[in-house]
């Protein structure tokens, strides 16, 4: 389970530039949660991500994992448990490294130090088989160089690196934002299958609110750095995009408005 308990950050405090992403925020997620993220540019969607993989420490508040406290750990310490996806393709894989070695890498994730990052015969047939999950072929290729991908390929390899060793929490970021619509819904699609099948706990960012109704059990809403709306599975499955808009508009007495978000 991971709990986000009264976590707050404040960026550039003191200066002209002070600016507070996150209040006292509140979060539980039970195991197998898979919650999906909505608001608008600045929300502090993409901190609470942040904070929870370890890039940036709060200010305030905890964040736990199964009740241990894991806010001082590093981003490394906690990758035994969590797995992230970047909005940029381009992010958490090493371009000039194969498909394999990228795959040795992620295998090799949260195991003792001294574990070898070499590929041999019984890791490549976990490898293949693996890759064969995501249906585009990759499987024949364990030899191409990450960098020779195209944007939906990599992004797929990168979904399936952070799904490798099951971690407990995967964080989800825009993953499909910077792909064009056709490679979005192959890896939406890939997602949906991924978590449902390792039922994974996950918490994904998206600027999509029809992909935010159509996706998980449940919906959180963020503005101004707190978490004003939290949406149960047995409401959500009857939501509208007009609904959710309305109930935005309700709690935090203004329109929604920002030309990233995408109303379906």
């Amino acid at each position: 389970m991971l709990e986000i308990a009264k976590v707050s950050k404040l960026f550039n405090p003191g200066t002209v530039d002070e600016k507070t992403a996150l209040v006292g925020a509140n979060l539980i997620m039970k195991p197998g949660d898979f919650i999906t993220v909505i608001g608008s540019n600045g929300a502090g969607k993409s901190t609470l991500m942040n904070i929870i993989s370890g890039v940036m420490k709060p200010d305030a508040g905890e964040v736990r994992i199964d009740g241990q406290n894991i806010s001082n750990l590093t981003e490394y310490e906690r990758s035994r448990w969590i797995g992230r996806v970047f909005q940029d393709p381009m992010a958490g894989t090493a371009p000039r490294m194969s498909i394999e070695e990228n795959l040795a890498i992620a295998y090799s994730r949260g195991k003792k130090r001294g574990f070898s990052l070499g590929v041999t015969r019984a890791k490549r047939s976990i490898f293949k088989n693996e890759l064969q999950r995501l249906g585009i072929g990759l499987e024949n290729r364990l030899s191409a160089k990450v960098g020779m991908l195209s944007g939906g390929e990599r992004q797929a390899l990168s979904l399936l690196m952070a799904t490798f060793t099951r971690p407990q929490i995967l964080l989800l970021d825009e993953h499909t934002a910077a792909l064009d619509p056709a490679r979005a819904e192959l890896i939406t699609a890939l997602t949906e299958t991924l978590v449902r099948e390792m039922n994974l706990t996950t918490l994904m960012v998206t600027h999509n609110m029809e992909q935010a109704i159509r996706l998980g059990n449940r919906l959180i809403m963020m503005d101004k750095g707190r978490i004003i709306l939290d949406v149960p599975e047995e409401r959500k499955k009857d939501l509208t995009v007009a609904q959710l808009l309305g109930e935005f508009e309700l709690i935090s007495g203004k329109k929604l408005a920002d030309d990233r978000i995408v109303l379906g």
